[in-house]
Protein backbone atom coordinates (compact mmCIF):
# COMPACT_ATOMS: atom_id res chain seq x y z
CA UNK A 1 0.00 0.00 0.00
CA UNK A 2 1.54 3.34 -0.65
CA UNK A 3 -0.67 5.69 0.77
CA UNK A 4 0.55 6.89 4.17
CA UNK A 5 -1.95 8.08 6.58
CA UNK A 6 -1.37 9.88 9.54
CA UNK A 7 -3.31 9.75 12.87
CA UNK A 8 -6.30 12.49 12.43
CA UNK A 9 -6.88 10.43 8.88
CA UNK A 10 -6.90 6.93 10.56
CA UNK A 11 -9.61 8.39 12.90
CA UNK A 12 -12.15 9.28 9.87
CA UNK A 13 -10.92 5.64 8.59
CA UNK A 14 -12.04 4.17 11.79
CA UNK A 15 -15.27 5.40 11.41
CA UNK A 16 -15.96 4.44 8.42
CA UNK A 17 -14.53 0.88 8.68
CA UNK A 18 -16.57 -0.16 11.58
CA UNK A 19 -19.76 1.81 10.17
CA UNK A 20 -18.95 0.75 6.59
CA UNK A 21 -20.35 4.14 4.52
CA UNK A 22 -21.51 7.22 6.19
CA UNK A 23 -22.20 10.55 5.14
CA UNK A 24 -19.69 13.41 6.22
CA UNK A 25 -21.84 14.40 8.78
CA UNK A 26 -22.11 11.44 10.70
CA UNK A 27 -18.37 11.16 10.78
CA UNK A 28 -18.02 14.35 12.22
CA UNK A 29 -20.66 13.42 15.07
CA UNK A 30 -18.83 10.35 15.98
CA UNK A 31 -15.79 12.01 15.95
CA UNK A 32 -16.90 14.84 17.99
CA UNK A 33 -18.26 12.32 20.70
CA UNK A 34 -14.85 10.45 20.51
CA UNK A 35 -12.09 13.18 20.42
CA UNK A 36 -13.75 16.42 20.82
CA UNK A 37 -13.13 17.57 16.93
CA UNK A 38 -15.26 20.38 15.29
CA UNK A 39 -17.10 19.97 11.96
CA UNK A 40 -14.21 21.90 10.34
CA UNK A 41 -11.44 19.76 11.26
CA UNK A 42 -13.65 16.69 10.28
CA UNK A 43 -14.20 17.64 7.14
CA UNK A 44 -10.75 18.83 6.17
CA UNK A 45 -9.21 15.66 7.45
CA UNK A 46 -11.86 13.43 4.81
CA UNK A 47 -10.64 16.17 2.13
CA UNK A 48 -7.13 15.11 2.65
CA UNK A 49 -8.32 11.57 2.56
CA UNK A 50 -10.04 12.14 -0.61
CA UNK A 51 -6.84 13.78 -2.15
CA UNK A 52 -4.63 10.77 -1.19
CA UNK A 53 -7.29 8.26 -2.58
CA UNK A 54 -8.35 6.42 0.71
CA UNK A 55 -11.83 7.71 1.12
CA UNK A 56 -14.34 7.78 -2.08
CA UNK A 57 -17.25 10.93 -1.96
CA UNK A 58 -20.81 10.28 -3.64
CA UNK A 59 -23.40 12.73 -3.44
CA UNK A 60 -26.08 13.34 -2.60
CA UNK A 61 -25.27 13.84 0.65
CA UNK A 62 -21.30 13.80 0.81
CA UNK A 63 -21.64 10.18 1.49
CA UNK A 64 -17.63 8.81 2.16
CA UNK A 65 -16.69 5.16 1.32
CA UNK A 66 -13.41 3.57 2.34
CA UNK A 67 -11.60 2.75 -0.64
CA UNK A 68 -8.58 0.85 1.26
CA UNK A 69 -9.25 -1.73 3.59
CA UNK A 70 -8.32 -1.62 7.36
CA UNK A 71 -6.30 -4.68 7.11
CA UNK A 72 -3.80 -3.24 4.18
CA UNK A 73 -3.48 -0.52 6.57
CA UNK A 74 -2.37 -2.91 9.13
CA UNK A 75 -0.28 -5.23 7.11
CA UNK A 76 1.37 -1.46 5.83
CA UNK A 77 2.25 0.20 9.48
CA UNK A 78 3.13 -3.16 11.28
CA UNK A 79 5.69 -3.14 8.38
CA UNK A 80 6.60 -0.12 8.90
CA UNK A 81 6.83 0.05 12.46
CA UNK A 82 9.38 -3.32 11.82
CA UNK A 83 11.48 -1.63 9.55
CA UNK A 84 12.00 1.56 11.66
CA UNK A 85 12.02 0.48 15.03
CA UNK A 86 13.08 -3.44 14.93
CA UNK A 87 15.53 -3.70 11.86
CA UNK A 88 12.98 -5.49 9.99
CA UNK A 89 12.88 -8.53 12.61
CA UNK A 90 9.83 -9.56 13.71
CA UNK A 91 11.59 -12.02 16.30
CA UNK A 92 12.74 -8.74 17.78
CA UNK A 93 8.98 -7.17 17.73
CA UNK A 94 7.55 -10.51 19.42
CA UNK A 95 10.17 -10.50 22.16
CA UNK A 96 9.93 -6.68 22.61
CA UNK A 97 5.90 -7.14 23.16
CA UNK A 98 6.29 -9.83 25.51
CA UNK A 99 8.84 -8.19 27.62
CA UNK A 100 6.63 -5.02 27.77
CA UNK A 101 3.46 -6.98 29.18
CA UNK A 102 2.20 -9.62 30.95
CA UNK A 103 -0.25 -11.95 28.77
CA UNK A 104 -2.82 -14.43 30.24
CA UNK A 105 -2.58 -18.13 29.64
CA UNK A 106 -5.07 -17.89 26.73
CA UNK A 107 -3.47 -14.92 25.01
CA UNK A 108 0.02 -17.24 25.33
CA UNK A 109 -2.16 -20.17 23.83
CA UNK A 110 -3.67 -18.08 21.32
CA UNK A 111 -0.49 -16.27 19.91
CA UNK A 112 0.99 -20.19 19.73
CA UNK A 113 -1.86 -21.19 18.07
CA UNK A 114 -1.53 -18.49 15.35
CA UNK A 115 2.24 -19.01 15.50
CA UNK A 116 1.70 -22.96 14.56
CA UNK A 117 -0.80 -22.62 12.25
CA UNK A 118 1.38 -19.89 10.06
CA UNK A 119 4.44 -22.58 10.20
CA UNK A 120 1.93 -25.04 8.65
CA UNK A 121 0.88 -22.96 5.54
Amino acid sequence: MSIKLFDSELKVMNALWRGGSRTAKEISDILKAETGWNMNTTYTVIKKCIAKGAIERSEPGFVCHALIPKEAVQEAETDELIGKLFDGSVDQLFAALLGRKKLSAEQLARLKEMVESEVES
